[in-house]
C-alpha cells in the first residue's frame, strides 16, 4: 500500500511514517521538510494543494500547534490546508488526527466519549482543530482525537513539564486528578489501524488513565508539590511560560473513553509505568 502522510516531520507524523514503513508500506512524506523514511513531496499545508492523487491512504497530521496566537493564523493550516488536502483526495480513504483538545472544556467528572460537545474552545488551536475536524468528518474521514501525546522526541508536552520543576520538585497547579495520555507508538499504531474502520471520530489513548502526579513523578524523576489553581491562573497573565490552557491539561481531568476505537479491535499497547 503507498501511504501518504502529512506532517511526516513532526513528532507525531514521524512516529507515524516509520510504523506505516515497518509495516511494510510504500510511504510518500508530504510537508516543508522530509520525513524520516520514504520519498519527500514538498508541501505548505499553510499555502498549496497536496500531490496525493497515487495514494492508496492518506493520513493527515499537519497542523499549526500552539498555546497562543490568534484563530487566522492557526485557520491557515488547520482549516484551509484541511480543505485543500481534501479537495485532492478523491475518493482515497483519510486518516484525519485531530486532538482532545477539540472538546468542551472540563472538568470534567467522568470519561469523555466520542458524542460529547465539540465547542467553546479557549485556544485558536483548540477551535480551528476543531473546524478542521468538521471539515474531515464530512468528507467521510476517520478522525481520531489522541490526547497529550508523549513519547521521545517530544517537543511540546515533556518541555512543558520541565518548566514546572523548581528546588527539586514540579509545581503542579491544583490537586492531582487522573487524565489520559497517549504514547506516540499507540497513535501510530491506530492511525495505520484506522484505514479500516468506518468514518467518524474516534478516542485515542493510553490503555488506562494515569494519576497525574504519579506520571509526572514517573517522568520527571522528582515528587510533585501543589500550588492554588488560582495563583497559577494569575502567574498565567503575566508569563510567557505558562498559559491558561497549559493549566487545563492539568487540572480538568480529562480522562478518554476509548471504548470505540477498541471495538474495532485496536488495543493500546502498554505506557507509562508509574509504580
Amino acid at each position: 500500500m503507498r501511504i501518504a502522510v502529512t506532517g511526516a516531520s513532526g513528532f507525531c507524523g514521524s512516529a507515524v511514517a516509520r510504523e506505516a514503513a515497518a509495516q511494510g508500506n510504500d510511504v510518500v512524506c508530504l510537508g516543508r521538510r522530509p520525513g524520516p523514511v520514504g520519498r519527500h513531496v514538498y508541501w505548505d499545508a499553510a499555502g498549496s494543494t497536496p500531490d496525493v492523487k497515487t495514494a492508496d491512504l492518506i493520513i493527515h497530521l499537519a497542523a499549526a500547534v500552539g498555546d497562543r496566537g490568534a484563530d487566522d493564523a492557526y485557520g491557515k493550516v488547520n482549516v484551509d490546508g484541511t480543505r485543500r488536502l481534501l479537495d485532492a483526495t478523491g475518493d482515497t480513504t483519510v486518516v484525519w488526527v485531530s486532538s482532545a483538545s477539540v472538546y468542551r472544556p472540563g472538568p470534567y467528572d467522568h470519561p469523555i466519549r466520542e458524542d460529547h460537545p465539540t465547542d467553546r474552545q479557549r485556544t485558536a488551536y483548540g477551535r480551528t482543530k476543531a473546524a478542521g475536524e468538521r471539515l474531515a468528518l464530512a468528507a467521510g474521514a476517520v478522525v481520531l482525537r489522541p490526547r497529550a501525546v508523549y513519547g521521545d522526541g517530544d517537543p511540546h508536552l515533556l518541555p512543558r513539564l520541565r518548566r514546572t520543576v523548581r528546588a527539586g520538585a514540579a509545581w503542579l497547579p491544583g490537586p492531582d486528578v487522573p487524565l489520559s495520555l497517549t504514547a506516540v507508538g499507540n497513535l501510530a499504531s491506530a492511525c495505520l489501524a484506522a484505514r479500516d474502520w468506518p468514518p467518524g471520530a474516534y478516542n485515542i489513548a493510553d490503555a488506562e488513565p494515569y494519576r497525574r502526579d504519579a506520571a509526572v513523578t514517573a517522568v520527571l524523576g522528582v515528587p510533585v508539590r501543589h500550588v492554588p489553581v488560582r495563583l497559577a491562573r494569575v502567574a498565567s497573565l503575566i508569563s510567557p511560560t505558562i498559559s491558561p490552557y497549559g493549566i487545563d491539561q492539568v487540572t480538568d481531568g480529562l480522562v478518554l473513553d476509548i471504548g470505540k476505537a477498541r471495538a474495532r479491535g485496536w488495543t493500546p499497547a502498554p505506557g507509562l509505568r508509574t509504580s
